[in-house]
C-alpha cells in the first residue's frame, strides 16, 4: 500500500477525531473524554507528519513523547486552579508562536514567493501568530499580576492602533514584492516586529473583568494561525484542526460577550474592568447582617432547596472540596442542592465547571444561567462563594457600569448567604447592593476555613 495513502488516511482519521472531541467538549460530563480524543488525534497527526517527512527516528519520537508527557503531567499536577487561566494563556501564546515560526521559516527559505496563495497564507500566519504570541503573554502577565490588571490606555490609542494596522499592511505589500522600496526579506522582518507590537497594544487596554473573553479570543487566534500555517505547508489536518479551534473560539467569545451584555468591539476598546468611576470611599459603608458558621448551617440544613453560586474567590481559596462536602451533607439531610454557573464567572471560560469537576461534583447538578435563573424565586436558600459582579442587582440599573449584564437572580430567593472575605468590590469596581438586602446574610472569612467550619456545623445539626 502506498505510504502517502496511509498518511492521508491517518490525517482523515485525525480530523474526524478532532470533530468528535470538539463535540464532546459541549458538556462537562463528556469534556474529559473529548479532550483525550482530541489529544490522541493530534498525536496521530504529529506521528504521521514526522514519519512521512522522515524528520525523526522512532527513538526520537519516543523520547519526545516521554518528555512531553512528563512536562505535561508535572504542569497538570502543580498548576493550581487559580493559575489555570494563566496556563491556558501560555498555551495560546506558544501555539501562536509555533504557527508564526512555520510561516517565517517558509518565507525566509523563499523570500520571492510573491503574490500567491502561499505568500498570502505566510503573511496571515505570521500576523495572527505574532499577535497571539505577544497578546497571550500580556494576558498572562495581567492574570499573574506581574503587571496591573487595570486597562492601560493613552490618548489616541485606538487611532494609533489603526495607524499600525495600515503600516503593517504596507509592509505586507512590500514583502510580496508589490512595492519595490524595500527588499522583501527586510520588509518581512519589519512586518513581523509590528505584528508582535500589535499583540501587546491590543491586550493592554483590556481590564481584568474581560480576561475570560480575551483568553477565548486569543485561543481562537491561535487556531486561525495554525490553519494559516497549514495552508503554508500544505498540511490538510493542520488546516482542519486550526479552523475548528478558530471557529469554536469565536463562537465561545460571542457567548462570553453575550454573558456580559457587551459587544466584542466594546470589550476591545471600552476599557471595562478597572476604569469604573466610583466613590470607593463609600463602598462597604452600609450596614450588613452578619452570620457565623452555626447560623449558616441552620439556614441551609432545614430547607428543601439550596443553590450554590461559585465564583473566582472559591478558586483562590481552593475550597471546592470542602464545598462538595457541604453539598453531600445537605443532600444526606434531604436538601435538593444545585450549582448555578455564570458564563463569565472566574477568569476563563468554564473555570467554575473545571473547579467543581476537580472536586467530583456531579455534572448533572451544574446548571448555567439560562437553565436556573427562573428557579431562584422558588429557592429556599442561595449560598454564594466568592462571586460578586455576576450576582449584583445593579445590572438592572440603566446608569450602572454593568447595566444590562445578565446576572444570576439570586436576590429573588428567600434567603441569600454570601461567603466572602470582605465587602470589597469585584472586577467592575462597584459596590454590590445584594450585600445590604434584608434577605442577605454575610458570612465573612477565608472560604476554605469558613467552609470547613460549615462542614462541622452541618454535621452537628439534629
Amino acid at each position: 500500500m502506498d505510504a502517502s495513502f496511509l498518511v492521508e488516511a491517518v490525517y482523515l482519521l485525525s480530523a474526524t477525531l478532532f470533530v468528535v472531541g470538539l463535540k464532546r467538549l459541549q458538556s462537562p460530563a463528556t469534556a474529559r473524554a473529548g479532550n483525550a480524543i482530541a489529544a490522541f488525534a493530534m498525536l496521530l497527526a504529529v506521528l504521521a507528519t514526522v514519519v512521512d517527512a522522515e524528520i525523526l527516528s522512532w527513538t526520537g519520537i519516543l523520547v519526545g513523547m516521554v518528555l512531553g508527557s512528563v512536562i505535561g503531567g508535572f504542569a497538570a499536577r502543580r498548576v493550581e486552579m487559580t493559575s489555570m487561566p494563566q496556563l491556558v494563556g501560555i498555551f495560546n501564546g506558544f501555539g501562536g508562536a509555533a504557527s508564526a515560526l512555520v510561516s517565517v521559516t517558509e518565507f525566509v527559505s523563499n523570500p520571492n514567493v510573491g503574490v500567491s496563495t502561499a505568500g498570502v497564507a505566510i503573511l496571515l500566519g505570521t500576523l495572527i501568530g505574532g499577535v497571539t504570541f505577544s497578546g497571550s503573554f500580556i494576558a498572562f502577565a495581567k492574570l499573574q499580576e506581574l503587571m496591573t490588571g487595570n486597562p492601560i490606555t493613552f490618548p489616541g490609542q485606538n487611532l494609533f492602533n489603526a495607524f499600525l494596522v495600515i503600516v503593517v499592511l504596507g509592509f505586507a505589500t512590500a514583502a510580496l514584492g508589490l512595492v519595490g522600496a524595500l527588499e522583501p526579506l527586510t520588509a518581512f522582518y519589519i512586518f513581523c516586529a509590528i505584528a508582535v507590537v500589535l499583540g501587546v497594544l491590543i491586550v493592554i487596554p483590556i481590564g481584568g473583568a474581560d480576561m475570560p473573553v480575551v483568553i477565548s479570543l486569543l485561543n481562537s487566534y491561535s487556531g486561525l494561525a495554525a490553519s494559516a500555517a497549514g495552508f503554508v505547508i500544505g498540511n490538510m489536518v493542520l488546516i482542519v484542526s486550526g479552523a475548528l479551534v478558530g471557529a469554536a473560539g469565536l463562537i465561545l467569545t460571542q457567548l462570553m460577550c453575550k454573558g456580559m451584555n457587551r459587544s466584542l468591539a466594546n470589550v476591545a476598546f471600552g476599557g471595562f474592568g478597572g476604569s469604573a468611576k466610583v466613590d470607593r470611599a463609600q463602598i462597604g459603608k452600609r450596614p450588613v447582617r452578619r452570620a457565623d458558621a452555626e447560623a449558616v448551617a441552620a439556614e441551609l440544613g432545614y430547607v428543601n432547596s439550596v443553590v450554590v453560586v461559585p465564583g473566582y474567590g472559591l478558586a483562590v481559596a481552593q475550597a471546592q472540596h470542602e464545598l462538595r462536602k457541604v453539598g453531600d451533607l445537605l443532600e444526606a439531610r434531604g436538601v435538593d442542592v444545585k450549582y448555578a454557573i455564570h458564563p463569565v464567572a472566574g477568569r476563563m471560560p468554564g473555570h467554575m465547571n473545571v473547579l467543581l469537576a476537580e472536586a467530583d461534583v456531579s455534572y448533572d447538578k451544574l446548571f448555567d444561567l439560562d437553565e436556573i435563573n427562573d428557579d431562584f424565586s422558588n429557592t429556599d436558600a442561595v449560598l454564594i462563594v466568592g462571586a460578586n459582579d455576576v450576582v449584583n442587582p445593579a445590572s438592572r440599573d440603566p446608569q450602572s457600569v454593568i447595566a444590562g449584564m445578565p446576572i444570576l437572580d439570586v436576590d429573588k430567593a428567600r434567603r441569600v448567604i454570601v461567603m466572602k472575605r470582605s465587602l470589597s468590590p469585584g472586577f467592575a469596581g462597584i459596590d454590590n447592593d445584594l450585600f445590604y438586602m434584608d434577605n442577605t446574610l454575610m458570612f465573612f472569612g477565608d472560604a476554605k476555613d469558613a467552609m470547613a467550619d460549615l462542614v462541622r456545623e452541618v454535621r452537628e445539626l439534629a
